[in-house]
């Protein structure tokens, strides 16, 4: 009797493991025949899958959305004073500071090598409305203030690749904690 595959469960398998992968050696720097390698399958298999590299990531990154907003709002609890809801998201901001660090050097290097080739991030700019979107909904924010929040979020990723080290983490929970004051007085 043939073995049964669930195909999407294992591509979704096979995809938990590229992030790793390209983070790395970067996305410009990896080949389709090394991501097989990486992940135990032949380059058929992966083909099989995924009929690219960018389509590795695309759907990469919609899946580490999908599953970062979900993961969010399985933990938030509703809070009603804005200064709270806040609290919330920077909390559950700086549990995950690595992983959205890495994948924010990865989105970088992606858009990069797409710009590049001329070809338009529609992928990020989708996963960057939604995540928008669902922002201003529970923290109940002007889009305005929810941008700021988002890269204020980016700049503190960046800024943790220059110069803070042992301190790091003190670092990031002084910089969220004057964001939140100077929310709350606006």
């Amino acid at each position: 009797m043939p073995k049964i595959v669930d195909r999407d469960r294992y591509r979704k398998e096979l995809l938990s493991q590229c992030l790793g992968l390209f983070a790395e050696q970067g996305y410009g720097s990896t080949t389709m025949r090394q991501i097989a390698q990486g992940l135990g399958v032949s380059t058929g298999t992966l083909y099989h899958y995924f009929p690219s590299k960018e389509r590795i990531l695309e759907q990469l990154v919609e899946e580490l959305c999908e599953q970062g907003i979900a993961d969010f709002f399985a933990q938030a609890p509703v809070a009603e004073a804005m200064g709270d809801r806040l609290r919330v998201v920077i909390t559950f901001f700086v549990e995950h500071f690595r992983f959205y660090q890495q994948q924010l050097l990865l989105w970088i290097d992606f858009h990069q090598h797409q710009q590049r080739k001329g070809i338009e991030q529609g992928v990020l700019q989708g996963v960057w409305r939604r995540t928008h979107a669902q922002m201003v909904t529970y923290l109940q924010m002007p889009s305005a203030q929810v941008d700021f929040i988002l890269v204020f979020m980016d700049g503190l990723m960046l800024q943790c690749l220059y110069d803070h080290g042992e301190g790091e983490a003190d670092w990031v929970a002084q910089q969220t904690e004057l964001l939140i004051g100077l929310l709350d007085r606006s």
